[in-house]
């Protein structure tokens, strides 16, 4: 039986995620949810240490969001993305994707939902250093057992959308760090998952090319795209339109983000300083 102090904690939280879901916009509200997770918890063992990563966790993200996790070092953030991957399974509670419950699937299932449900951009770029772009793009493809013509159709139109068409056949090394990301990105794409999850994905870049990435991914939002992001820098998550906080495991506070900053604004803003006498930040790729 839970003690008076402990049920009232519970009862703050689930009103501020009430509060939460009640100052979205009724457009956003009406759509479909992609994750529901209730009461999920994390609890790691370090020797006869029990350490609780996630305390009864609770949120809702639905079709079309694009959410910003937030929280300091050891917050749980991480754990928590990991678990929303189906790379982790919780210690308790519960977590549906897409309508599904995932402690209900089997390993068969969760490796196709990782496959084909769920798409993944890391801080670092994963990409295998000997394929070229196109070769890593359509990595997801060959497994999910694509014929060859296939792969590469996908592969080809999921780079060209983030304006990578002409550096197909150009290895990592050939590429810079945003280009690199840019193909990770069109990788996590190419199997038109229903939920995007980025790890600190602006975390290895400069300022200029974090902007651009952001780019990327309010353009794919704006197409309808579910996104999840973490990050520990504040200008970084104004680019979402929710801003979720994590402390000591817990979500501490959910809200809109109120000035949501638009990349793509920034970006020609960049490009017109030149105008004005000075001269522009260099574009992607450009020495």
């Amino acid at each position: 039986m839970l003690k008076p102090r402990e049920k009232s904690s519970m009862d703050e939280r689930e009103a501020r995620l009430v509060q939460g879901d009640q100052q979205r916009s009724p457009v956003t509200q009406q759509r479909p949810p992609i994750v529901v997770v209730r009461n999920l918890t994390k609890t790691y063992r370090l020797g006869e240490t029990t350490v609780p990563a996630l305390r009864g966790v609770s949120l809702t993200v639905r079709a079309g969001e694009f959410v910003a996790i937030m929280g300091p070092s050891g917050s749980g953030k991480t754990t928590f993305m990991n678990v929303l991957g189906c790379l982790d399974r919780p210690s308790s509670g519960d977590y549906w994707l897409v309508g599904r419950k995932v402690s209900q699937m089997t390993p068969d299932e969760l490796a196709e939902v990782r496959n084909r449900r769920i798409g993944f951009v890391f801080q670092s770029f994963h990409l295998l250093a000997r394929a070229t772009a196109l070769q890593n793009v359509a990595l997801p493809l060959m497994y999910a057992g694509l014929s060859r013509a296939e792969q590469e159709r996908r592969a080809r139109r999921a780079l060209e959308l983030v304006g990578l068409g002409s550096r197909l056949h150009h290895r990592p090394s050939q590429l810079s760090g945003g280009q690199q990301q840019r193909v990770a990105i069109a990788r996590a794409l190419v199997n038109n998952p229903a939920l995007l999850l980025a790890d600190e994905p602006t975390g290895n870049l400069d300022s200029r090319t974090s902007v651009e990435i952001m780019a990327i991914l309010q353009t794919l939002n704006a197409r309808g795209l579910t996104i999840v992001l973490v990050t520990h820098e504040a200008d970084i998550a104004a680019y979402a339109h929710r801003r979720i906080l994590f402390r000591d495991g817990q979500i501490v506070s959910d809200e809109p983000v109120t000035a949501v900053r638009s990349a793509h604004s920034e970006l020609l803003q960049l490009h017109q300083i030149s105008s004005d006498g000075y001269r522009a930040l260099p574009a992607e790729g450009e020495q």
